[in-house]
């Protein structure tokens, strides 16, 4: 059946790369972001490399939100918390995919007893939490016709396998991965690889 997925922040790096591999599953894709000169520019590239492509621009997280059946929250955790908020309302029973990490500003991890995406699923109690894509940079997605590995986690047993048929046919192979409180070591897991990542950079 032909899902509607709103990515919220698809203009940044992790946001684009998804929208270009949703862009070919055949589902309808709601790109929203405040940046309208990069939103056009992404939509037509989009266009272009899937003719078929249903792609639909939005400047508001609420409407893009309200005419959604999955939210992916693309953005960083502060404004993932911020957005929550805002969209509360709209998205009881839908599913919302958190990618973010709890990171400073300088890309280190802020100590706390519980992951971002428990965080999350305070802030939205009547909505169906995913851990998703936390793990990838977005820089990676489109450049290997083998399948990604992305981790998944959730409480809800139907939205893991929901999310999981979805991402096969955009080129990732889904590992599910528990239930929320995974996503602490999901999330520590970002912040090693990172750090790896900056010491060969260096070395």
């Amino acid at each position: 059946m032909k899902k509607t997925i709103a990515i919220i922040g698809a203009t940044g790096r992790v946001g684009s790369a998804l929208a270009k591999c949703f862009a070919k599953t055949g589902n309808r894709l709601l790109l929203m972001s405040h940046n309208a000169v990069k939103l056009s520019t992404l939509t037509h590239t989009i266009r272009q490399m899937f003719d078929e492509a249903d792609v639909v621009k939005f400047d508001c997280q609420l409407d893009c939100s309200w005419e959604a059946d999955i939210i992916i929250l693309a953005v960083p955790h502060i404004a993932e918390r911020e957005i929550a908020k805002l969209i509360k309302d709209v998205v009881t029973q839908k599913i919302v995919i958190s990618i973010a990490n709890r990171l400073d500003t300088r890309f280190e991890r802020i100590s706390s007893e519980i992951s971002e995406a428990e965080e999350l699923q305070k802030l939205l109690p009547n909505t169906k939490i995913v851990k998703a894509f936390n793990i990838s940079h977005g820089t990676d997605f489109t450049k290997s016709v083998i399948p990604k590995d992305c981790f998944l986690a959730g409480d809800d047993v139907t939205a893991l396998n929901e999310v999981s048929k979805l991402i096969i046919p955009a080129g990732f192979n889904p590992i599910l991965s528990g239930k929320l409180y995974q996503c602490r070591v999901l999330e520590a897991t970002q912040t090693m690889l990172s750090t790896i990542n900056t010491l060969h950079k260096t070395f």
